[in-house]
């Protein structure tokens, strides 16, 4: 089975369903770029808007020369802009891992596991210890706190430890689909699946392996 012109492998079961899914994907992989894109930008605005558009990090700042006179209003504790840049990363930056496997995938002969699976649970536990242990917590807490997964967001908008402990969880048991896959297990769809759907929107680089060894019959390529 070759790959369609995009890099994804095309399905060979109910096309026609397979079409729409596969569509989406090469989708959300092509414009998430431009997300991340505009991301930086909104960012970026805040600092000629606000003196420090994240309190977490007061040296994220410009002279006052820079600034304009005009100062944005705060969604909690973060600037407009600011507020949407932020999250535009959240729920764009898990294409990388998309566009990453498209691109290099096939060049370097690697496992989809890796750029499909792998990356994203190694992020995760990064993300997850980051939040837990070093992050310059904001107070009180907030619901605006922006997440790579949902139940990462548990522990962001509440400090309260279970939800961290949980995405701990979440992540371990990413570690274990990660070996289920290189073991070719035949349950490894069904793992991929579920912690795509946990790991949301992070996850979503797992959804597509999940999906396509559905649509090839369980093959790692």
């Amino acid at each position: 089975m070759k790959p369609n012109q995009s890099g994804f492998t095309p399905p060979d079961r109910r096309p026609q369903t397979n079409s729409l899914i596969l569509s989406w994907f090469e989708r959300y992989a092509d414009y998430g770029t431009y997300g991340l894109l505009a991301g930086t930008v909104l960012c970026l605005a805040a600092l000629f808007t606000n003196p420090v558009p994240d309190p977490s990090f007061p040296w994220f700042t410009v002279p006052a020369e820079f600034r304009l006179s005009y100062a944005q209003p705060r969604i909690e504790h973060w600037p407009v802009t600011y507020t949407l840049g932020i999250w535009l990363w959240v729920f764009c930056l898990p294409s990388m891992f998309l566009r990453g496997y498209r691109r290099y995938g096939s060049v370097a002969g690697t496992d989809p596991s890796v750029w499909l699976t792998a990356l994203p649970v190694t992020f995760m536990l990064g993300v997850t210890t980051y939040c837990r242990f070093f992050w310059p917590k904001l107070h009180p807490a907030s619901w605006n706190a922006p997440s790579y997964t949902f139940v990462c967001w548990g522990y962001c908008s509440s400090y309260v430890p279970l939800w961290s402990n949980l995405a701990y969880a979440v992540a371990l048991f990413g570690v274990g689909t990660v070996v289920l896959a290189y073991r070719r297990s035949k349950w490894v769809k069904h793992a991929l699946a579920t912690f795509g759907v946990l790991a949301l929107p992070l996850g979503i680089p797992v959804l597509y392996e999940a999906y396509r060894r559905h649509a090839i019959g369980g093959e790692s390529r």
